[in-house]
């Protein structure tokens, strides 16, 4: 790991592709990703952990489809943050936004979905942010 300081602002300006996290630091076994991302994600759920999103810039939208309850949502502004619970079904969106996760190294980013994905989204577990 480096011991220097990484610059979130310059490390969104070091890529353009939307919905494929670059992964910035590590701690402990956990992967910090930035993401650009505008359009929808695919419906997918994480059984194994809870997914953290912190919206740097821009609004952030989750739809939630919680097992006994109506679909709903929760819109992230630039500062806020959320969790979505391990094994709750979600769908981000955004008109346009930059945000950060927190998960475990090699979580997949589509979670439990099968299907194919649209053309605009990265199925992976992350990618080494380069400079």
């Amino acid at each position: 790991m480096s011991h220097d300081a990484i610059n979130l602002d310059a490390a969104l300006a070091s890529f353009d592709d939307l919905w494929s996290p670059r992964i910035v630091t590590r701690v402990n076994d956990y992967d910090v990703r930035i993401a650009k991302v505008a359009g929808e994600f695919v419906w997918h759920a994480h059984d194994d952990t809870d997914e953290f999103f912190l919206v740097l810039d821009g609004e952030l939208t989750i739809g939630l489809r919680p097992a006994a309850a109506p679909e709903t949502s929760v819109t992230l502004h630039r500062g806020d943050v959320f969790v979505v619970p391990r094994g709750l079904q979600h769908r981000p969106s955004s008109a346009g936004a930059s945000i950060l996760m927190f998960e475990p190294a090699g979580t997949l980013n589509t979670g439990d979905h099968e299907g194919e994905v649209p053309d605009h989204i990265t199925r992976t577990i992350g990618t080494a942010l380069t400079s």
